[in-house]
């Protein structure tokens, strides 16, 4: 069975680290503990993740954040992979940095990524695994926030948060939404 799992971010090195981007770091963690290399493909880098006899189709698009929708629709039809098996992973001003929420659908909480998604396909009830970022900016301050790189205290539990994520994208597809859900949304 394939399975889309789709980090979202901005392309360009000026995008690099940015908390807009964490989408990006969690599936680059997943490539590098299987020793992967994205390679650049229509609509994004592309790489192929087996895992227990599943397949996981690693996407990052190449479409800027606000039009991410393009590249999901692209890759779902492509590789045939059923709305039901698609995640989204996306960064969320409303938790504390760290905390991980899977949700099986859901508004797209001003998030412009989710926005788009939720527009092309035609539904919002997409699974996504949110990324608190914490939301510490002045009044008027959030795109500087949301652009701007993590603090030295974040990048302290950086890779034990990002770790944590990508046991639960692969539960996600080894035991379904409802189970990981069970499991790590209080974690």
């Amino acid at each position: 069975m394939k399975y889309l799992i789709v980090g979202l971010g901005n392309i360009g090195s000026e995008y690099d680290g940015t908390r807009h981007n964490i989408g990006f770091r969690v599936l680059d963690a997943l490539a590098k503990a299987s020793n992967l290399v994205f390679e650049d493909k229509r609509y994004g880098a592309v790489a192929t993740l087996p895992l227990k006899g599943q397949q996981l189709v690693l996407l990052k698009p190449s479409t800027y954040m606000n039009l991410s929708g393009n590249a999901v629709r692209y890759w779902m039809n492509k590789e045939n992979i059923p709305l039901e098996r698609t995640l989204v992973v996306v960064d969320d001003l409303s938790l504390p940095f760290g905390a991980l929420r899977m949700k099986p659908g859901g508004s797209d909480g001003g998030h412009n990524g989710l926005k788009h998604i939720a527009s092309v396909l035609g539904t919002q009830e997409y699974a996504r695994l949110r990324f608190g970022i914490g939301n510490d900016f002045p009044r008027g301050g959030q795109i500087d926030y949301v652009l701007g790189h993590f603090t030295d205290e974040d990048m302290k539990t950086m890779d034990e948060r990002v770790a944590l994520a990508c046991e639960m994208v692969k539960s996600f597809c080894l035991c379904g939404i409802q189970i990981t859900m069970n499991q790590y949304n209080k974690k």
